[in-house]
């Protein structure tokens, strides 16, 4: 077999094994409340956020590198699985077990490919760029407008408080500054509805 070969077998086994993303499901409802969405779904839909308002991103960014970030940020859930937010016992080890799940899955790619997508993913998830800053303040945003477009969603559910939402919510501050004050009305509009805990 030749070393061609054996690189495009490395590389559709990786895509083979996203599509388990698909079933990885996250504690977050869609916005119509039928369901839970899925990890793959969060993935497209920040993505595509990123193209709509990367104009809001602090100073000029990588888009693509914004993308791919965004694309690649919950992989590993498909081996660590979704982990929510607010829940303080799963988070404990969080980290070590999606570190071992990013080894386990880039290694399935060809080592420059392997290395690449670990350089972003570890970027993410430091969020000291400015790409993986206004990445990380999407990933939050989303969830801010699927938990007030579905009644109060998961933070109804689990009677999340709002000091907790404006914590997990911070890194839009820097993130994505001018998306903060789009961030206070909608938790303001939420508290007056009854969606969230003052």
């Amino acid at each position: 077999m030749t070393q061609s070969m054996d690189r495009m077998k490395q590389q559709v086994a990786f895509i083979e094994c996203l599509d388990r993303l698909k079933q990885v499901l996250r504690q977050n409802l869609v916005m119509d409340e039928s369901r839970r969405e899925n990890s793959a779904e969060h993935s497209w839909h920040i993505a595509t956020m990123a193209m709509v308002l990367a104009e809001y991103a602090p100073q000029p960014v990588d888009l693509l590198r914004v993308v791919k970030m965004l694309l690649l940020h919950d992989v590993i859930e498909i081996e660590a699985g979704d982990t929510f937010c607010y829940d303080v016992v799963g988070n404990h080890d969080k980290e070590e077990r999606e570190k071992r799940a990013a080894d386990q899955l880039f290694g399935l790619l060809p080592v420059d490919l392997a290395a690449e997508f670990r350089v972003l993913w570890d970027e993410f998830e430091a969020g000291e760029t400015i790409e993986a800053g206004f990445a990380n303040a999407l990933d939050r945003f989303q969830v801010l407008l699927q938990n007030f477009n579905s009644r109060g969603g998961t933070w109804r559910i689990h009677g999340i408080e709002k000091a907790r939402v404006v914590q997990r919510m911070l890194p839009i501050k820097t993130g994505a500054p001018a998306l903060w004050p789009v961030v206070e009305d909608y938790l303001a509009q939420a508290c007056a509805r009854g969606l969230l805990e003052e």
